[in-house]
């Protein structure tokens, strides 16, 4: 332990921000587009129309049932070869790693907040939906204006649960060469041969980030709990 040199830290930190920074970027953008998508797909799996339903339950298992990282290389590796096979193109499109991140976080995570939107829907009481119907709306009308604002509402403490799990396994781009807050923590410490310093940094920012959140969450979550 006397050899620990925790100075590197503080010479090292705008880079480690900038890696830091990436990562609350990819973490909000993969939450809102998953939501986005989720809920789309919340509604197709409670639709009435069977073939929609069972594609959008079909997706949702199958998301759910893979591991993060094998959805990572596989969006990575294996669908520009099929894209390059299919259109008949002569090489594969780049779509680099930064892309690929982004669009397999939101892909992924939608299954994740489908799920928890399907149950905030479920969660409504079916009088609330005859009685807009009753009014003269429509079913896209009693979604937007009756039923999501309450599902969301109802979900929205698990709904950043889950966004603060999102928030820890975005380091799994740090294995595509992107450079996020674990990633750019590697890089150093593979650099400077300083691996405890930058792992163990890298463990209490998480640390405090991920407590602080989820102490946040439960204080809102007594607050809706009040409200109801």
């Amino acid at each position: 332990m006397s050899d620990l040199d925790f100075a590197i830290i503080g010479r090292v930190l705008p880079y480690l921000m900038k890696g830091l920074q990436y990562t609350v970027q990819l973490t909000l953008v993969a939450a809102l587009g998953g939501t986005i998508f989720g809920t789309l797909l919340a509604m197709a799996r409670l639709s009435s129309f069977k073939p929609l339903a069972l594609i959008a339950s079909g997706y949702v298992n199958l998301m759910r049932s893979l591991p993060l990282l094998l959805v990572i290389f596989w969006f990575y590796f294996l669908v520009p070869v099929l894209a390059q096979t299919v259109m008949g193109w002569e090489r594969p499109p780049q779509i680099g790693a930064e892309r690929s991140a982004y669009i397999t976080f939101i892909m992924f995570e939608a299954a994740y907040f489908c799920e928890i939107m399907r149950a905030g829907i479920q969660s409504i009481a079916r009088g609330q939906v005859g009685a807009a119907y009753a009014v003269g709306l429509t079913y896209w009308q009693a979604m937007k204006l009756v039923i999501l604002p309450q599902a969301f509402r109802n979900m929205l403490p698990v709904l950043l649960t889950q966004s603060i799990i999102l928030f820890q396994d975005v380091s799994l781009v740090s294995l595509l060469n992107v450079t996020d807050f674990v990633g750019a923590a590697v890089k150093i410490a593979q650099r400077d041969s300083r691996i405890v310093e930058m792992y163990l940094f890298v463990a209490v920012v998480y640390f405090i980030l991920c407590y602080s959140l989820s102490f946040m969450v439960k204080r809102l979550q007594r607050r809706i709990a009040i409200v109801r």
